[in-house]
């Protein structure tokens, strides 16, 4: 008899809101800080309003804090519009606000780095860190990013993906500006950030997924359920070449239990046959929680 494993609960609305809101908080701050740290003073303009006043920085002298309020706030409206009204716009505008406001309050700290390459690999894993915690919390930090969600909502295109195909379109004025190689440096910033975007909100993919086709399937059922204590789902298939039934046993298990669970398989069925994959994100019991 398996043991019983205590389940956990949902998080309360009232504590699963202070959990979202801090997230938008700290995200918003990471962003701020790879802006001024390694963005602006590299005048590595890696799109969205964050580029644009980057941009306008370096023409016109605006402070980049003030072209960002300016910018987000017709785009936060749109965002309150199409992507679940008051509740998703009140995280949104505290994201809004917040981070031209940590922005402001840090444009005196001394660069991190005056490498535009250096500046552009970790400026842009900041700012994928950053918008990956907000985008967990089903918020956004106003810009091109809140745009990249709205895409995201109605093409079903990664949000990475979407935040690097709107921003390329203002890194090509970064190019006519700032010359074609700080253009390229932006491009890299760029594909850290969906890259690491994808990561904060995917995970780094700890799960492995066997499939396993064995003539002693109902054996090393048992021994995966009782040594390993992981669940065992049967997939119904067929041979291709005898066309005859041949049950299909599916287990999700860690990184650490592979080893394990290849070890009860070998142990009962040698000819047995095994598939081992990577998992991308596992949600349920023994696993994270969405």
């Amino acid at each position: 008899m398996r043991p019983v494993k205590h389940r956990r609960q949902p998080h309360s609305p009232v504590r699963q809101g202070v959990i979202d809101y801090t997230y938008v908080l700290i995200g918003s701050a990471f962003v701020a800080l790879a802006f001024n740290l390694f963005l602006l003073p590299n005048q590595v303009a890696s799109g969205g309003v964050s580029g644009i006043s980057i941009l306008m920085n370096y023409t016109i002298g605006l402070e980049p804090a003030y072209v960002q309020w300016a910018f987000n706030i017709p785009l936060f409206l749109l965002g309150v519009w199409l992507l679940g009204g008051l509740k998703y716009g009140i995280k949104t505008l505290i994201g809004t606000s917040f981070l031209p406001l940590v922005v402001l309050l840090t444009k005196d700290l001394p660069p991190a780095t005056l490498d535009p390459l250096l500046g552009a690999i970790f400026g842009g894993m900041g700012v994928g860190l950053g918008l990956g915690i907000v985008f967990r919390a089903r918020a956004s930090t106003g810009g091109t990013d809140l745009a990249a969600q709205i895409v995201h909502k109605y093409t079903g295109l990664s949000v990475g993906m979407c935040v690097f195909m709107i921003d390329g379109l203002i890194v090509m004025s970064a190019a006519f500006l700032f010359g074609i190689e700080y253009a390229l440096y932006a491009l890299i910033a760029l594909f850290v950030t969906g890259k690491t975007i994808d990561l904060v909100q995917i995970g780094v993919g700890y799960a492995k997924v066997a499939l396993i086709i064995s003539n002693q399937q109902e054996e090393v059922r048992k021994g995966i359920l009782q040594d390993i204590d992981r669940g065992v789902t049967k997939l119904v298939g067929y041979g291709g070449y005898t066309n005859q039934e041949r049950p299909v046993l599916m287990c999700v298990v860690g990184q650490s239990e592979v080893t394990k669970l290849k070890q009860i398989v070998q142990s009962i069925d040698p000819q047995a046959f095994v598939i081992v994959t990577s998992a991308t994100e596992v949600l349920g019991e023994g696993f994270k929680r969405a």
